[in-house]
């Protein structure tokens, strides 16, 4: 599954406003409940806390993919997050983190979930990729950085 399948450029905030963990999740909530009128911003909260409470989604170098499973929705949903300024996320290296990747997907669809936070995971690794969202001017920016990273890696 390609990202563009499931991301929309309007479900990216280039800047983030939240700094702590909850309101970053509560923004990018509302990025995906503001695309798709099935998914609770409330409902993607909750699952997205208690799925971190089971560990962090703050994998390192700067990077968070949060995600979780609803029952109300029929496909994977991606919003995408920036802050410039980096906020504690408790990530497993201790720093700061600047790019969020939400996902949320369909509760009965285990295999799609991995086979995106997979894609997600891979493309972050590239340290140029962190770079270019970063240094992105704008939401139009990232969003086509991200498109164009996928596709590079799909071919």
């Amino acid at each position: 599954m390609k990202l563009s399948q499931i991301i929309n450029e309007n479900s990216i905030i280039s800047e983030l406003k939240a700094k702590d963990k909850k309101s970053a999740l509560e923004e990018l909530a509302d990025a995906i409940a503001g695309q798709d009128r099935t998914v609770k911003r409330d409902s993607v909260v909750k699952v997205l806390m208690e799925r971190e409470q089971l560990g962090t989604t703050g994998i390192g170098d700067g990077v968070a993919i949060p995600h979780g499973r609803l029952k109300e929705i029929s496909r994977p949903v991606i919003s995408f997050g920036r802050s410039k300024d980096g906020l504690d996320f408790e990530s497993l290296d201790g720093q700061p983190t600047y790019l969020f990747f939400l996902l949320i997907a369909p509760y009965n669809s285990f295999d799609v979930n991995i086979q995106v936070l997979a894609k997600i995971a891979r493309i972050l690794k590239s340290s140029a990729f962190r770079k270019k969202l970063m240094d992105a001017g704008s939401r139009e920016e990232i969003y086509q950085t991200i498109i164009q990273t996928d596709e590079e890696l799909s071919t």
